[in-house]
């Protein structure tokens, strides 16, 4: 099935959103929801990636069409990907569907 959108959504340590909404925004996403969190992690896991996991997290939700989402991605790996001091993770879902989108 050919989806016209995706939804990339990126989880990050607290304070990152604004720099990765720039890389986005320069691969050409039009805007993004920041949603503040809190995150779990198992401290085995922590010691076995030799990281720390901060709890306090952002959640940026970028709705995009189909086509520009690989670029997205690859633009928020690079400026905040795991290597990186937000520690970030990033996805795209399919959307079926999607109103109240002006070109």
């Amino acid at each position: 099935m050919n989806h016209d959108y995706e939804l990339i959504m990126c989880i990050i340590n607290a304070g990152f959103s604004q720099n990765v909404m720039k890389a986005a925004t320069k691969a050409g996403a039009r805007g993004g929801t920041i949603i503040h969190g809190r995150g779990t992690a198992d401290p085995e896991a922590e010691q076995f990636f030799h990281l720390a996991v901060s709890p306090d997290k952002e959640v940026l939700l970028i709705l995009v069409d189909s086509a520009r989402k690989d670029g997205i991605l690859r633009a928020i790996n690079h400026a905040a990907g795991l290597e990186q001091e937000s520690q970030g993770i990033a996805f795209s879902l399919p959307v079926d569907q999607a109103v109240g989108l002006t070109s």
